[in-house]
């Protein structure tokens, strides 16, 4: 029998950053950047040695805004032993970057949730409104936020549009999601790799934070292509249920 829906409600004061750290400004795009118009890339997810799953990421832009897309699905035997497809979209501003809304469906195994985080800039607030599909449940939650901030889909490829040199670093802020969270971007070294959508010349960028999600996935690894466009091409994450690597497979401006 299902349980009947409960709601949870609060408010938490702005606080700063998750250790305390002095929370820095989102840096704006470098002079010259501009997100793609309509771009959709295509990543093979493998889990150790194993294909895992399929991943589509789609930008558009929308007057001042850029919208992002994503979805990632399990596939092959993975699929059999635990199914994932999960959704995400998120709305950024194109000329500073700050996130104003990320939606979020995820079916992972039984476990299905869906949640709209809405950053209010004008109230200085960010507001969670969470259901799981499987309990009925709901919450509410609202928090301070201290300014313009990206979320953890939206930096991947924020980032993007920052100078990228070796020995290197920048830092976002970044909502994650009822807190603020300094993610400091170190730009390690160039690398040629070589994938189904060809071989790229590329920085090895390893983001590091101190608390959050960043923190909680272990040592994270994202390479950009070492050219004007920064375009990620291959992520990975190790930590002690495995590696889990995207390598990008298309290309596509539609």
């Amino acid at each position: 029998m299902a349980l009947a829906p409960h709601v949870a409600q609060s408010q938490q004061p702005a606080a700063p950053a998750a250790t305390g750290q002095t929370i820095p400004v989102l840096p704006g795009p470098r002079p010259g950047f501009s997100f793609p118009d309509k771009q959709t890339l295509t990543y093979a997810v493998d889990w150790r040695v194993f294909p895992a799953a399929t991943a589509v990421l789609h930008l558009e832009a929308d007057g001042p805004r850029e919208r992002l897309t994503a979805t990632a699905d399990t596939i092959g035997a993975i699929n059999l032993i635990f199914h994932v497809s999960d959704k995400f979209q998120t709305v950024f501003d194109r000329e500073k970057g700050c996130t104003s809304e990320f939606n979020k469906q995820t079916v992972e195994g039984r476990r299905q949730i869906t949640s709209t985080l809405k950053l209010d800039y004008a109230q200085g607030k960010s507001v969670l409104d969470e259901k799981n599909l499987t309990t009925g449940q709901t919450k509410h939650l609202e928090a301070g936020i201290p300014g313009c901030l990206t979320d953890l889909l939206t930096g991947v490829f924020y980032a993007s549009s920052q100078p990228m040199e070796v020995g290197k670093s920048f830092e976002m802020p970044v909502v994650d999601p009822l807190k603020t969270v300094v993610v400091t971007m170190k730009v390690e070294a160039r690398e040629e790799l070589k994938m189904p959508a060809g071989t790229f010349k590329t920085v090895r960028v390893e983001p590091t934070a101190d608390a959050g999600v960043v923190k909680n996935r272990g040592q994270i690894w994202i390479w950009y292509t070492d050219d004007e466009r920064h375009l990620p091409v291959q992520m990975r994450a190790r930590s002690f249920w495995g590696t889990i690597t995207f390598r990008l497979a298309t290309v596509e401006n539609k």
